[in-house]
């Protein structure tokens, strides 16, 4: 009987197994779509969960506004603290229960370390000349600024350059040379020469010695600059002196910041593999500590007391002098010498005119490894900088807010108040953001004891470096969890718009030399934690840093393998620990956190973006997984379900007719009801082997792994679902009576208050008539826009909550397939159910259809009346859904709307609209075949 029906009904049971196939086949796809994506999002949160650390430990007070209300940690945080954490505290926390690794850090300051840069000139030179001058003009372009600097010369002579000294060795000099001789300089003359480059360099002040009618000769007692400011050009301005021809080059005074940190060498190698990248001499071990020579082998003084220290191979500051090169017109070549060789040396060079030859350019970095001696190394002064300040922009990003300029005293030595050389021209030329501390050492270097002013202190050490090492070489971490390794690299800055890159060309920003600039270089010097209070202690006014010199604490947690429950209990349970112990200290959980690109503006025409941290976006990503994954597969299942539901009730509908006359000839409802569900089974399993093949097919188009398997679910899948969806359909067809099965389904109407007289009030007045074809239509639309509404929504909230973080980033882009798929598809499925129901209804209608025609209505005004439904039916059930969609999204509560209720509810019309536009044109078929068959053949069949 049942394969007599299918086989009668050839048409029908192809229809109600493509639906069959169509949802099976859909259904397994998004929900191993679904599941792959879930997994793979899951696999790429857990790989990239895990940092270098995972507890954070700062001082009090040192987390930003901007930190506590977004849950960041910002990218330059440890360049602006300096102590806050006592040794005591620190040692604590190293010992708490779960703590496999406590890295200390202990910034002390900055030294600045003068050294050279050489710029060949020689291309410039005049072959035919027997003595010149020229003329560097420098340009030091330093990431989004442009610095003047001091102008330095070349003299070139083609005499000889002689040594001499003074009795005793008093005053050495290795630039003097025959000239012509002056009378009015000749008394400047030392054995019988000129020293060219004295006058010039050292002694400016065009005096006679002791305010009498006596030449100022060369000694080597230091010019008198006190007058002086620190930020004077002049201070800068050198000449080199060079007996050659056609070779000369000039030495242009730099100076470098090198930040000094403490570390714990052990601590540090475990945490990081500090170890790996040493390139010279040795390691820093826990042996290394401050020691004193005895007066027999002290260079200095009686008593000499060293640090170790490991230095870092770049100086993490960038700039390029970029310079103009003038030939100057110095007149008789002969009397050069004379004029060079006086106190009126600088003011007669500068008086000079010149011709422009050329520019040249040279890296500002060139000049660092000249420097890379111990003697280098002055820990006479060093200097401190605090936090950068932000303040909120109307745009919702950040903005970094500009500090006074720099003072002077910054620059001037304590003991005899003379301005420091070679101040670094972005330290007085550029923007400052950061306040900028000077911290002067005791004036006893060298002696045992200080006494006096600086009695109970410190002398201040001298360095010994044990080796050099190079951040390049440090073993990775994911970029998707990369919380910042500030002891070892720079900030990641690049510009945020066009204009910003551009003045950048193309280039990140990177540290520049001013202490008070936006970005600092992070640490350039490491020592041992023991050699901290040779340091501080030696400093002239005590200060934080001898009671608490700790900046940061960086902890590893023991057992820690990524943010499974397990791992997340043991980091919170050491973080509490470290809160319960000491409440004012800031402990920031970093494990599972990733960075957070923000845009900061620096200016009112330079904008940057920078990797902020995001705090716990692995376990917000997993959370969300979770809760989009279970969504998406209920939504699927319902949708499946209900479509074909609606097949099969729509099936039962058309057959009213036939199940009357089976209960007229004695049939049961059990009988009817296996006859239905059995039909519903056969056409499930044929579909459902089809769709298998079907699935296996696009499962291994679409790039999914367990293809094969998934594939194997489709025929009980199409079964489970042919005969659940048609147990209501077939449970209403026994409740039916011979009679009422026979009667037609549509409604008498009743008499209307008003005629109608359009087609479209007919198609309405027929959409009432048959409440029923018109309620279960609008209810499949009204699913797939529902569907849909509630997808977009979870989508864009998903990525709302994950993004702003590259893991973030990373996880959306990948699930961005399965969510698109799982939204289409809904929307499709819907429609193709109302779009089933009203092919079936038109069918039921259509000797409704032929008495109009048999009236004089013609294929035209039928096919407007028929489309004139389909879109009331449309826009009814598109329209319900929509509403039903938002009220759906709403009651999932926690924001989910948020930012996005335009954007949703656009989408939701807009998917109303395209359902229309379906069911409009797929009823062009059912108009098409109803027009080519005779009204008379339609009512006899009635």
């Amino acid at each position: 009987m049942i394969l007599d029906q299918l086989r009668r009904r050839r048409g029908r049971a192809l229809a109600l197994a493509a639906g069959i196939l169509v949802a099976a086949t859909s259904f397994t796809l998004l929900t191993s779509t679904v599941s792959t994506s879930q997994a793979t999002t899951v696999g790429t949160v857990r790989k990239n969960a895990r940092s270098a650390y995972d507890v954070l430990v700062r001082p009090p007070d040192s987390q930003t506004a901007v930190e506590r209300q977004n849950g960041l940690v910002a990218p330059n945080f440890l360049s602006g603290t300096f102590g806050g954490i006592t040794m005591d505290q620190y040692r604590r926390i190293r010992g708490l229960a779960g703590v496999d690794v406590a890295a200390p850090v202990a910034n002390i300051g900055y030294l600045m370390v003068s050294s050279t840069v050489t710029v060949d000139v020689s291309r410039f030179l005049d072959s035919r000349a027997s003595r010149q001058i020229l003329r560097i003009s420098p340009t030091l372009t330093s990431g989004l600024g442009a610095y003047r600097t001091s102008d330095e010369y070349v003299y070139l002579t083609r005499s000889p350059l002689t040594s001499a000294g003074k009795q005793e060795d008093l005053f050495q000099s290795d630039t003097l040379e025959q000239g012509a001789v002056d009378k009015s300089t000749q008394r400047y003359r030392l054995k019988g020469k000129y020293d060219v480059c004295f006058y010039f360099n050292w002694d400016k002040t065009e005096q006679t010695e002791f305010n009498l009618n006596l030449p100022m000769r060369p000694n080597f007692i230091a010019e008198d600059l006190r007058e002086k400011s620190p930020f004077d050009p002049d201070l800068s301005s050198r000449m080199n002196c060079q007996s050659g021809r056609d070779k000369a080059t000039v030495d242009v005074p730099v100076s470098y910041p090198v930040l000094l940190s403490a570390v714990d060498p052990a601590a540090e190698d475990e945490l990081v593999g500090l170890g790996s990248t040493v390139t010279s001499g040795r390691m820093l071990t826990e042996r290394d500590k401050p020691w004193t020579v005895s007066s027999a082998k002290s260079v200095h003084g009686q008593h000499d007391s060293y640090i170790p220290a490991l230095l870092s191979d770049d100086p993490l500051t960038t700039g390029t002098l970029d310079a103009t090169v003038q030939r100057l017109d110095v007149g008789d070549p002969a009397e050069l010498p004379s004029k060079l060789g006086n106190p009126t040396a600088d003011s007669f060079v500068r008086g000079l005119h010149g011709t422009t030859v050329g520019t040249t350019r040279v890296d500002l970095g060139k000049g660092y490894r000249k420097a890379l001696t111990e003697d280098s190394f002055d820990t006479g002064n060093y200097w401190t900088v605090g936090p950068v300040t932000y303040r909120r922009t109307s745009d919702g990003n950040l903005a970094a807010q500009p500090q006074p300029p720099q003072k002077r005293s910054l620059w001037v030595t304590a003991a005899d108040q003379q301005p420091f050389r070679n101040v670094p021209e972005e330290n007085h030329q550029g923007t400052q953001y950061r306040k900028v501390t000077s911290h002067a050492a005791t004036n006893c270097v060298g002696l045992g004891t200080c006494d006096g002013v600086d009695s109970g202190r410190l002398p201040n050490p001298f360095v010994r470096l044990v080796g050099r090492y190079d951040t390049g070489r440090l073993r990775g971490f994911s970029a998707l969890s990369d919380t910042p390794l500030e002891t070892y690299q720079s900030p990641q800055v690049t510009g945020a718009d066009a204009a910003t890159r551009a003045k950048l060309q193309g280039r990140p920003l990177r540290p520049d030399r001013n202490l008070g600039g936006y970005l600092s270089p992070p640490p350039t010097m490491l020592t041992t934690m023991d050699s901290i209070t040779a340091l501080t202690k030696s400093r002239r006014v005590a200060g934080l840093q001898d009671r608490a010199p700790v900046s940061a604490i960086r902890i590893r947690v023991a057992g820690v393998t990524g943010v499974d429950t397990a791992s997340r209990a043991r980091v919170n349970a050491v973080a509490g620990a470290i809160r319960a112990a000491y409440p004012r200290l800031q402990v920031d959980v970093t494990v599972g956190s990733s960075p957070a690109p923000r845009t900061v503006a620096l200016s009112g025409s330079a904008r940057v973006t920078e990797r902020w941290v995001a705090k716990g976006v692995a376990l917000r990503i997993l959370r969300a997984v979770d809760t989009k994954s279970a969504v998406l597969f209920v939504l699927v299942l319902v949708v499946c379900a209900l479509f074909l539901g609606q097949a099969a009730l729509a099936s039962v509908r058309s057959r009213r007719t036939e199940i009357g006359t089976l209960r007229c000839l004695g049939w049961s409802g059990g009988e009817v009801l296996r006859l239905v569900l059995g039909e519903l089974a056969v056409i499930g399993l044929a579909a459902g082997a089809a769709g298998a093949l079907l699935a296996y097919a696009l499962g291994r188009l679409l790039g999914q792994p367990a293809a094969g398997a998934k594939a194997l679910l489709v025929l009980p899948v199409a079964l489970l679902l042919a005969t659940t969806a048609g147990l209501i359909p077939a449970w209403l067809a026994t409740r039916l009576g011979p009679m009422e099965a026979v009667r037609p389904p549509v409604t008498a109407a009743r008499r209307a208050a008003r005629p109608v007289r359009s087609v479209a009030g007919l198609a309405v007045l027929n959409l009432l008539r048959v409440r029923g074809r018109t309620l279960l239509g609008a209810a499949g639309l009204a699913l797939g826009v529902a569907a849909f509404t509630v997808l977009l929504a979870l989508t864009l909230a998903f990525r709302g909550e994950v993004a702003g973080s590259l893991l973030g980033s990373a996880v959306v882009a990948q699930a961005r397939e399965a969510d698109y798929l799982s939204v289409a598809l809904s929307l499709l499925l819907g429609a193709a159910g109302a779009i089933d129901v009203l092919v079936i209804s038109q069918r039921e209608r259509a000797a409704d259809l032929a008495v109009l025609r048999a009236t004089g209505w013609t294929d035209r005004e039928l096919a407007r009346l028929t489309l004139y439904e389909g879109i009331g039916l449309a826009l009814l059930g598109g329209l319900s859904g929509a509403v039903a969609g938002l009220a759906g999204v709403l009651a999932l509560g926690r924001g989910v709307l948020h930012g996005h209720l335009f954007t949703v509810t656009g989408a939701a019309l807009l998917a109303t609209l395209a359902a229309t536009a379906l069911v409009v044109a797929a009823l062009t078929v059912p108009i098409r075949r109803l027009s080519r068959i005779a009204p008379a053949h339609l009512l006899a069949a009635e």
